[in-house]
């Protein structure tokens, strides 16, 4: 019987996680020469992600080369204004201030722990002009944006990351649409869900799963958009995320 290959022992040994040595090898690869660590934002990036595990967040943030594409897809666009949905450590939101100086972040984060420390990492990021953290459910915080916006009290967003609690998946989807300018690019993350997304038994006890496959139905039959899933290995392992485009 042949050996087995990197993936199929890294997948025995953590479960759901598939891993490959190929996988980060070339993340750390690419990035050391497209983001070397003499990049203006690389030491707050940097220490985004030690600060963030100091005060015990959890290892679940966007990848580098994923935190850069969102950052470069907002610099194509134009983008002035972005909202995130999962503020986490506010590494993600730290990538798209410091890639884009130019634009503003509004970015929803519901656990006050996290909310504090992400805070804490964009002043030391010299963002904390432009970014701005606020705390609450996304379910509550996003209608009263709407309300902004519609009153004429806030610019709509160009860009929009989601990466929240998944069974929400396309609750934020919606309001986001709802508060976005045409052609802006709507971003949700983990939806490919390990691999799972396409396994309908997986939904009914996985919320991941369940929120990711409403997500993908939702938006398959929402008319304001148009809409793709792309696969993604790396650093974080297996995962994928929903990109759609504001008609």
């Amino acid at each position: 019987m042949p050996a087995p290959t990197t993936t199929q022992m890294s997948t025995q040994s953590r479960g759901d996680y598939e891993t490959d040595s190929r996988w980060t090898s070339i993340d750390t690869y690419t990035m050391s020469h497209l983001h070397p660590s003499s990049r203006p934002n690389s030491a707050a990036l940097t220490h985004t992600l030690q600060h963030s595990a100091a005060r015990g967040l959890p290892d679940i943030s966007c990848s580098s080369p994923a935190g850069k594409y969102l950052a470069l897809q907002s610099r194509m666009l134009g983008v002035r204004h972005a909202l995130e949905v999962g503020t986490l450590g506010g590494y993600s939101a730290i990538w798209l201030a410091t890639e884009n100086p130019a634009m503003s972040v509004t970015s929803i984060e519901y656990d006050a722990t996290h909310a504090a420390v992400a805070r804490q990492n964009i002043a030391n990021a010299g963002v904390a002009d432009r970014v701005k953290v606020l705390l609450g459910k996304g379910v509550d915080v996003l209608p009263r944006l709407y309300e902004e916006i519609e009153s004429g009290q806030r610019e709509r967003f160009g860009f929009a990351f989601i990466d929240a609690d998944k069974l929400n998946n396309y609750t934020y989807f919606d309001w986001a649409v709802k508060m976005c300018v045409p052609r802006a690019c709507v971003v949700v993350d983990n939806i490919v869900s390990k691999g799972k997304l396409a396994m309908a038994e997986e939904a009914e006890g996985n919320a991941m799963v369940r929120g990711a496959r409403e997500c993908v139905e939702r938006v398959g039959r929402d008319k304001r958009v148009d809409a793709t899933v792309l696969q993604t290995v790396g650093e974080k392992d297996y995962d994928g995320f929903l990109m759609a485009v504001v008609k």
